[in-house]
């Protein structure tokens, strides 16, 4: 069966199978070339802190707005008023509606004065509301659904313990989730589960990371590319270097990346590949369809010892996956595990060589 070029929604709305631009970059001129080449995703979020770079865009592309499936996200500090973020990306993308209205990360940042989108507590800590209801969040979305400025609404970043709890309440079943997902994370429990409620896949580094596996950004400098960022101390997982993979990519002569971004599309995912090089941005949009006994090796890579996963973000919660570590403390008194911090000029939040 070929690889489909769109999936639908629960909604009855198509979104594109992929690939998708997964956070744009922090000026116009990618985004336009990507718009000129073909995609017809965009992948945005408040905290990228490019959205009215994205919607610049959109308008010197000439890709009329209807042609293009717009996605962005809720960020952490607005979780008690999500209508505010919404309007402020509206108004930076320059557009009236959204196809798509995700909640970022089911994690609730309390502004203290210290930092806008990334609130510290005085030890150094996130300013996380643990006692914060996601339900409250839900049903803000809910809301802004009915209201038609956004098409469809979702999720990012939930686990399946975070979704049995929302199934609870949720009037309106979210149309995706976003995640991380690749071969060495694949998360077929996650993709079942999601997949018997009419919930859809989306895949975040999908391509995984040749670097270190960034965390977070510790500060963000205005209108700038210059971040603070904080790392675990293991590597990334390098996919475009992994044997298995080249060997595949060598039987269809491809590159490795087109394995991987096809191997999503072929399982049933949306897939977000992130690129700022026009090369790369053009080689990306290419999907083949790949063989059973391919699918079914990419699929059991992760089996085979290689489980590994990009990126975690020391919220000081458990969120639910698995493979997530268990918060040391919550750090209230300043404990938990230390972190080293790296300033790094780059484009953006993400430090890796598959930009």
């Amino acid at each position: 069966m070929p690889a489909p070029s769109k999936f639908t929604l629960n909604t009855g709305a198509t979104i594109p199978a992929g690939p998708g631009r997964r956070r744009p970059a922090r000026s116009a001129r990618p985004v336009v070339h990507a718009l000129k080449a073909g995609y017809r995703h965009l992948d945005c979020a408040l905290i990228y802190q490019n959205e009215e770079e994205v919607g610049d865009a959109i308008k010197q592309s000439g890709v009329p707005r209807e042609e293009i499936f717009i996605t962005s996200k809720a960020w952490n500090v607005f979780h008690h008023n999500v209508q505010e973020s919404l309007e402020k990306t509206l108004k930076d993308l320059q557009v009236d509606y959204l196809d798509l209205f995700l909640v970022h990360w089911p994690v609730r940042l309390v502004a203290n004065g210290s930092q806008p989108l990334l609130p510290v507590n005085p030890n150094g800590t996130r300013s996380v509301d643990y006692s914060w209801n996601q339900e409250d969040t839900w049903r803000q979305m809910e809301e802004i659904y009915k209201s038609g400025k956004v098409k469809a609404i979702g999720v990012s970043n939930w686990s399946i313990p975070y979704l049995e709890r929302l199934e609870k309440s949720w009037k309106v079943v979210p149309a995706i989730n976003q995640v991380e997902l690749h071969p060495y994370l694949p998360q077929h429990k996650l993709k079942e589960w999601c997949e018997s409620r009419g919930i859809l896949l989306e895949a975040y580094c999908p391509l995984g990371s040749t670097g270190p596996c960034c965390l977070h950004m510790q500060h963000h400098v205005p209108r700038s590319d210059l971040f603070t960022l904080t790392y675990l101390t293991y590597p990334g997982a390098p996919l475009l270097e992994d044997t298995e993979i080249q060997a595949i990519a060598a039987k269809y002569a491809v590159p490795p990346a087109t394995i991987l971004i096809s191997y999503q599309v072929n399982r049933g995912v949306i897939v977000l590949p992130k690129s700022v090089t026009a090369s790369r941005i053009e080689q990306n949009l290419k999907v083949i369809d790949i063989k059973e006994e391919d699918m079914k090796t990419l699929e059991a890579i992760a089996e085979n010892g290689k489980q590994k996963r990009v990126n975690m973000p020391k919220w000081g919660s458990d969120l639910g996956f698995d493979d997530w570590p268990l918060p040391s403390c919550r750090n209230e008194t300043g404990g938990g595990t230390p972190q080293r911090s790296v300033t790094l000029r780059i484009l953006g939040i993400y430090a890796s060589s598959n930009k």
